[in-house]
């Protein structure tokens, strides 16, 4: 049965979905200058042969793109969802000594979730786990605020985050929660082994049932002029430090 499509825009988003082999791309829109500028920039890849290519105006994408203002920079693709690894299929399978794990607990704005993902990447961070109910899977905001990194990064959606939690667990993965009420620094952590990051809401936080699980509780340090950061920004700082104290 043929799956259902969705769109994604923008240069980056486009071009890393056209390098991945484990995409299915359904068609690509785009602009002649833009084919002009994705050949130049790619010339070690003829990311458009074999695919249905429909030549485009701005205004055109514009009116494909709709109302949610996502530039599209003269490139559109259709695409199917990849293939989905469960959480569960990825632990039992991956050896590795060190395996970090972002959780996110009713985190659900596109574009924070996007640039999670694309810190997420950059960094080496393993998966990030989402409720499956919550996550704008389809959402253009999001494959142009990951900026690619939706290709590279394994994304488990769950039905139940907490569940999830116990699972790993059982598995000895260490459940670090980041919440303001915390008072210990992150940094001071030892971040080798098998590690979930978890972060709640930036309106909320996390549910005190979901802290229940958590083996350590975290801050991000910073100075009193700010009481705290976005929640794609904490993540990113964190995520950086890690990579930076295992690689």
């Amino acid at each position: 049965m043929r799956k259902t499509t969705f769109l994604i825009v923008g240069k980056h988003a486009v071009v890393e979905a056209l390098k991945n082999p484990s995409r299915k791309i359904e068609r690509v829109f785009l602009t002649e200058d833009a084919q002009k500028k994705l050949n130049r920039e790619n010339q070690s890849f003829n990311l458009l042969k074999n695919l249905n290519i429909f030549y485009k105006s701005r205004k055109e994408l514009d009116n494909l793109c709709g109302r949610d203002e996502t530039a599209h920079q003269g490139l559109v693709a259709e695409v199917e969802q990849l293939e989905e690894v469960t959480l569960k299929e990825f632990v039992l399978n991956k050896k590795n000594k060190n395996i970090n794990l972002i959780a996110l607990e009713e985190v659900t704005d596109p574009r924070n979730i996007g640039s999670i993902i694309r810190s997420a990447t950059a960094f080496n961070i393993d998966g990030l786990i989402v409720k499956e109910r919550s996550f704008p899977s389809k959402s253009k905001l999001l494959y142009k605020s990951a900026s690619g990194g939706t290709e590279h990064l394994k994304i488990f959606k769950v039905s139940n985050i907490n569940t999830s939690l116990k699972f790993l667990k059982t598995k000895e993965f260490w459940i670090s929660a980041f919440d303001v009420s915390a008072t210990k620094d992150f940094t001071t952590n030892n971040w080798k082994g098998k590690n979930v990051l978890l972060f709640g809401s930036e309106g909320f936080g996390l549910k005190s049932k979901t802290l229940m699980h958590s083996d350590f509780r975290f801050k991000v340090k910073m100075n009193n002029n700010m009481e705290s950061l976005n929640i794609s920004n904490t993540v990113s700082v964190v995520c950086h430090h890690i990579y930076q104290s295992i690689k």
